[in-house]
């Protein structure tokens, strides 16, 4: 019995060192995605951290984090039984930075120049619009394919927390979720990659950067690097290393929750294929594009204010704010809020090829080289954009176009219907919600 109880205690110790060195390694990560995830969602969205542990943080391994938010001082920290501690501050017109514990909070930053839309309805202002009545449309249906993408009585299979339908330039449905309104802003995580892509577009439009050139990347002007260019980044073809997978510590995770300067992560990644002949999907690209973006710009104000100016407010996404990290560096790959709303437009944006209330704000062949699927991404994937060309969605017209985030963040943009549809929530299309029925429902009450 001795023996088998010594056995059985080293059994344990054996069991406790083996999590213990597994485990160890992601609390950095899980703190970092908690204490950023409450930050951003509590001073940007004013939710309460219960709200968010519950319906943001409600994932696998974060919800060992423990949370708390200092108003007063702008920031929240979270650990790991008391390990790994991470902080996030909170400046105004910025949005929540995790920090690094060196990281100086003392240091003067500046701020983006905003400017307000006109006093126009939405869409193409923020006034609230009048009922527009359509003939085409069963409302009845249209209802009910909204209605069941939602939960009821509290369940948690479908998440959704809000959808907003565009029909012409009208709004014809919209809904939220208990807690979320017209108001609310809302994470669109990798929805901010097209943000990104809009960016590049406007340069291009103005002459100031030639896309088939190759990328102004000093640091790859003595390798195989140095033939890549921004067209092979927007179309995540670089041929550069990257792993981008969230179940594991990957570079992705790493970049997002540990690098200071995230735009450098993918630019000291070395080639591993041709540009043009491999795609893969890469957040670290999209950061290499916002870090190669603001290299453009004799100065950070500019830099922070072209985002602004070219595109968000341009178009009355006057809630937006995109964050960055703690080099000055936006996220363009993950870290774009803005309401419901405010995302419409900018899937109208791309719906009215690039024209905004009259005014081209992006060259027509820039939309249509967004939704061209890039060589080697079999039909799905166009310049930071996500496609229906390959038919990943059956029930849903082929020219349909979209921005996705994680977790289930979706602009459909439908030429073919003249149709905008958004969807926010919290659950993706592969674990619960069925995006392809819920594009159906909404098509279907609309006859030709």
């Amino acid at each position: 019995m001795k023996k088998f109880l010594k056995l059985l205690a080293l059994a344990i110790v054996l069991a406790i060192l083996y999590v213990g060195f597994t485990t160890y390694p992601k609390l950095d990560l899980i703190s970092g995605f908690s204490v950023k995830s409450i930050a951003s969602g509590h001073f940007i969205d004013k939710r309460s951290k219960e709200l968010i542990e519950d319906t943001d943080n409600d994932i696998k391994m974060i919800t060992l984090a423990t949370n708390s938010i200092n108003d007063a001082g702008k920031f929240a920290t979270s650990n790991v039984y008391g390990l790994k501690e991470r902080k996030a501050i909170y400046r105004e017109g910025l949005g929540a930075t995790l920090i690094n514990d060196d990281y100086d909070i003392s240091k003067p930053y500046l701020l983006p120049k905003r400017a307000k839309s006109k006093a126009l309805p939405f869409p193409y202002g923020s006034i609230d619009p009048k009922d527009t009545v359509f003939s085409n449309i069963d409302y009845s249906k249209l209802k009910k394919a909204v209605d069941d993408s939602f939960d009821k009585n509290g369940g948690k299979a479908k998440r959704t927390r809000a959808v907003v339908v565009l029909y012409k330039d009208k709004l014809i449905a919209e809904k939220y979720d208990k807690g979320f309104s017209k108001d609310s802003k809302i994470l669109g995580w990798s929805m901010t990659k097209s943000i990104t892509s809009s960016a590049f577009g406007v340069l291009a439009k103005q002459g100031k950067i030639d896309i088939y050139k190759p990328a102004p990347v000093a640091e790859w002007q003595n390798d195989d690097r140095k033939i890549i260019t921004i067209n092979d980044l927007l179309h995540m073809n670089s041929g550069l290393e990257w792993e981008e997978n969230y179940s594991t510590i990957c570079d992705a995770t790493k970049m997002l929750f540990q690098a200071e300067d995230m735009g450098k992560v993918q630019l000291d990644k070395p080639a591993q294929f041709k540009p043009n002949t491999h795609w893969n999907y890469s957040s670290g690209t999209t950061n290499l594009l916002s870090l190669i973006l603001r290299r453009q710009f004799k100065s950070q104000q500019e830099y922070l204010d072209f985002w602004y100016s070219a595109v968000i407010d341009k178009i009355g996404m006057n809630s937006m704010i995109v964050e960055q990290d703690m080099s000055g560096t936006f996220v363009g790959s993950s870290y774009g809020w803005a309401t419901p709303r405010d995302w419409s437009k900018f899937g109208l944006l791309y719906l009215r090829k690039g024209n905004w209330n009259g005014e081209q704000i992006l060259d027509e062949s820039w939309v249509k080289y967004t939704a061209t699927p890039t060589n080697t991404s079999e039909g799905k994937y166009g310049a930071q954009f996500w496609l229906n060309a390959g038919g990943k969605f059956p029930d849903v017209p082929r020219d349909m176009f979209y921005c996705s985030g994680y977790q289930g963040q979706m602009v459909a943009i439908i030429p073919s219907l003249d149709m905008v549809i958004v969807r926010m929530g919290v659950r993706e299309g592969d674990k619960g919600f069925d995006f392809n029925g819920f594009l159906k429902g909404v098509i279907s009450s609309i006859s030709k």
